[in-house]
């Protein structure tokens, strides 16, 4: 008996050491994001699926300078993705789709190259689709970035269906795809019958009471309590919350906030929209067919989630990243800690801060 008790109190010291160390760890981590008047950031600490720290820095924008807090809601970027794959994997859960369904069944009109293109490689990135951004900026040459209009993830569907070919053969290599995100948004959008804003909100955020989160789509909606994005040039903050591509939904086009996240968090550590045999193939990395690179970083992916692990811990994460906004999300699931990341200034790197206070709470490795 005096042994476990020994045992308890050695236990219960070590824990408030590592909480009693973390303000002032945090705030040294923090410091350049620590002055007056200027856009900042939102963290969050969950473990236990408990929130057991939030922070907030700066100011939600420019003009009102009113100071973020955890409801703050920010654009998300490439956040958004582990959002759509979900809305896919929600319709395969209904039997209304497939993971190995081709473009060309889902829409036939779809070029021949489309043939050869299923649902999976959309969701692992190994669809060989071109990028939209580079199609758009060739559709307004010399023309500058803000002076493009905004495009569609309709839009962005119809200038893939202006190409002739892909950049290579489906399932043979991993890139990098928003168009594959955004051809995702309207596979959603035909198979559901529902915008893919309503089917996000029907099936995600209402269920799981994320009442404050939506997919912004200007004139439809408002977002509640909005930070706006900046970029600092010459030591002075100039508004940047928009670009052609901002309205795209499927690849980043999702507002959100700390206390909402907390909700999905929890909902990715208890099943409640998926069980764990439906997440499997999400959580299993992509196999390229074709020849690696020996000069390129490997890469592990999912569906919307990047698997690599840090130091030795299991890890799915995603960033995101836009004109003005840096977020992440870091989930150690064998650890059961998560750290979220949003901010609404383009000098932070939120995947690299959301690790270093990950290292506060991670048990070290042998």
């Amino acid at each position: 008996m005096k042994t476990n008790s020994t045992f308890c109190f050695v236990i219960l010291l070590f824990t408030f050491s590592i909480h009693a160390q973390t303000p002032s760890q945090l705030d040294r981590i923090f410091a350049p994001l620590q002055t007056p008047n200027s856009p900042g950031l939102a963290l969050e600490v969950l473990q236990h699926g408990q929130p057991i720290l939030q922070r907030t820095y700066g100011v939600t924008d420019l003009r009102t300078l009113h100071p973020i807090t955890p409801q703050t809601n920010f654009r998300l970027a490439s956040f958004t993705k582990q959002f759509t794959a979900t809305c896919i994997e929600l319709l395969v859960h209904d039997g209304k789709l497939h993971y190995d369904d081709h473009l060309t069944d889902i829409f036939p009109n779809f070029p021949a190259y489309g043939k050869n293109i299923t649902v999976r490689h959309l969701l692992t990135h190994t669809s060989g689709l071109p990028d939209y951004e580079d199609l758009l900026t060739a559709q307004y040459p010399n023309t500058p970035e803000e002076k493009i209009p905004q495009i569609l993830d309709a839009g962005v569907l119809k200038l893939l269906e202006q190409q002739s070919s892909g950049k290579f053969p489906p399932g043979s290599k991993w890139d990098y795809s928003n168009s594959g995100y955004a051809t995702l948004a309207m596979i959603v959008e035909k198979i559901s019958g529902e915008s893919f804003g309503q089917f996000l909100h029907d099936r995600i955020f209402a269920p799981l009471r994320m009442n404050h989160t939506l997919a912004y789509e200007k004139g439809k909606n408002e977002v509640p309590n909005r930070a706006f994005g900046c970029t600092e040039d010459n030591n002075t903050w100039r508004e940047t919350d928009q670009s052609s591509t901002s309205a795209v939904l499927g690849d980043g086009g999702i507002y959100s906030n700390l206390d909402d996240l907390a909700k999905w968090d929890a909902a990715l550590r208890d099943h409640t929209l998926l069980t764990a045999a439906e997440m499997q193939p999400a959580l299993t990395p992509v196999q390229p067919t074709g020849p690696s690179d020996p000069t390129a970083r490997p890469v592990q992916y999912g569906f919307g989630w990047f698997l690599d692990p840090y130091k030795g811990h299991p890890r799915m994460w995603h960033y995101g990243e836009t004109v003005g906004f840096r977020t992440g999300i870091e989930r150690f699931p064998k650890d059961d800690l998560t750290v979220i990341i949003l901010s609404n200034r383009s000098n932070v790197d939120a995947q690299a801060l959301a690790l270093k206070v990950a290292d506060l709470y991670l048990k070290t490795k042998p």
